[in-house]
């Protein structure tokens, strides 16, 4: 009996709600940490509001790194898991280690030697600058403490813990929540940082849920080979783990490089526009918690039911995640478009920054549901180890239909029309993603690197 293999039996939904309700709570902590952070940011000024707005994209494009390590670590693990093989788990979860904190130190000194010419290149203004650099040279100081433990929370993962995931992201928030009004306005004896002490309150919240990670990962879960591996050891981990991780890293980073260029599209507006579509855009990322934590728990369980060769239990599962997408998509929709000018109005009274707030959030929330889809089955190729699919259907939605969708829109009717883009990319993105999956995946078989069905593989 695979005493780890949580997965591999018993009801497909039963499993889901089970996992994604834990991780509901995580994923929420942890977007409300960029939603805290923005409010806060936001009582200092429009300025600042607007200059955090501009490090969204970039931001995202790094952290988006970290959710390819996440998504190949738990994929690879999951697969392995679902074999049996244990210690190759260990070795596995270890490299991952390795590979985030090494990927971490060199994109932070690129990051750091990029700043001015980047922000420029996304059409900040030379006012806001000075205000971007604050914010991003402590957050580029921090990134290890942030791509090594998404590397370590993809281990956990795998293991279809999301109850210890979930408690984790909810601390390192916590530890946020208190941070920021102390580093920002400095409250309590703490200096006054303004939009740095922003970045400060999530770097130190961050190096929690490294220490918490690094604790449960070696110490509850044995899930650490603390043995010198060998370099070609070392090589094979780094390439069984890279097989997702690098065209998962490069499908999320396609969302912000594109969100890149729309930015700067909106900010042929203006200043409040650009702030009114960092607002909005907060309150979406909260509107989509449920999906981002479906996304985080279907990779496992598709991964183990794939190692153990039960294909029939990957169907069932996305059926199920399929069914909750449409359903909880159109009831949170409906209720952030009721709800839309007020929620604005948290993070500004400026009425241009609610206008272009809310006319994002009116065209793009009927389109929830279509965007929860596409998380989740990009999420279920990388988690099958099959991640070209992913790219594909990323770029096509981003690039192939988004970017000239809102430059034509923008050009047409306005901010307006740029955030229709969006709303259009998203629902054409979720009819191929869920056919691509159904006809190629569930269909025709897979296979996928290192940890693919025993069927499948020679001499491993």
């Amino acid at each position: 009996m695979n005493e780890h293999a949580s997965l591999i039996e018993g009801d497909v939904r039963a499993h889901l709600v089970r996992l994604t309700v834990p991780m509901i709570w995580g994923v929420l902590a942890m977007m409300s940490l960029n939603v805290v952070d923005t409010w806060f940011v936001a009582q200092l000024g429009d300025d600042e509001l607007a200059a955090m707005s501009f490090t969204f994209p970039v931001v995202m494009t790094l952290v988006s790194l970290g959710i390819g390590l996440m998504a190949g670590t738990s994929s690879v693990l999951a697969r392995v898991v679902g074999r049996g093989d244990w210690h190759r788990v260990r070795r596995l979860t270890t490299d991952a280690l390795i590979l985030a904190g090494g990927c971490a130190l060199v994109l932070s000194v690129i990051g750091l030697l990029t700043i001015d010419p980047l922000f420029r290149l996304l059409g900040a203004e030379d006012r806001l600058l000075p205000l971007v650099r604050d914010y991003m040279v402590v957050w580029y100081a921090g990134f290890v403490v942030l791509l090594v433990p998404m590397a370590g929370v993809g281990a956990i993962r795998a293991v279809g813990d999301a109850h210890t995931q979930g408690a984790i992201l909810v601390v390192a928030s916590l530890v946020n929540l208190v941070l920021d009004p102390l580093l920002i306005f400095g409250l309590a004896g703490f200096p006054a940082l303004g939009i740095s002490g922003a970045a400060l309150a999530t770097v130190i919240a961050r190096g929690t849920s490294l220490v918490l990670g690094f604790y449960v990962i070696h110490y509850r879960k044995g899930m650490m080979d603390m043995t010198l591996p060998g370099a070609a050891e070392l090589w094979r981990s780094f390439r069984s783990i890279g097989h997702v991780a690098l065209p998962a890293a490069g499908t999320n980073m396609i969302i912000p490089a594109a969100t890149g260029i729309v930015v700067a599209m909106i900010a042929g507006f203006g200043a409040p526009a650009v702030a009114g579509y960092g607002a909005a855009s907060r309150i979406e990322s909260l509107a989509l918690v449920v999906f981002f934590a479906m996304s985080a728990v279907i990779g496992p369980i598709v991964g183990q039911n794939l190692g153990a060769g039960k294909r029939d239990r990957i169907a069932a599962a996305l059926r199920e995640s399929t069914f909750a997408c449409l359903v909880v998509g159109t009831s949170v929709g409906i209720l952030v478009m009721l709800l839309a000018t007020p929620l604005l109005a948290l993070f500004s009274d400026d009425p241009q920054v609610v206008s272009s707030g809310r006319w994002y959030l009116l065209i793009n929330a009927p389109m929830f549901g279509a965007a929860g889809i596409v998380m989740v089955v990009n999420a279920s190729f990388n988690g099958v180890g099959r991640p070209a699919p992913a790219v594909v259907i990323s770029t096509l939605r981003m690039f192939g239909i988004m970017v000239p969708v809102a430059w034509l829109g923008g050009r047409m009717f306005g901010v307006g029309g740029i955030y229709a883009g969006l709303a259009v990319a998203n629902a054409l993105a979720a009819a191929l993603a869920w056919t691509w999956f159904r006809r190629v995946v569930i269909g025709a078989g897979t296979g996928g690197g290192e940890a693919a069905p025993a069927s499948s593989r020679r001499g491993s």
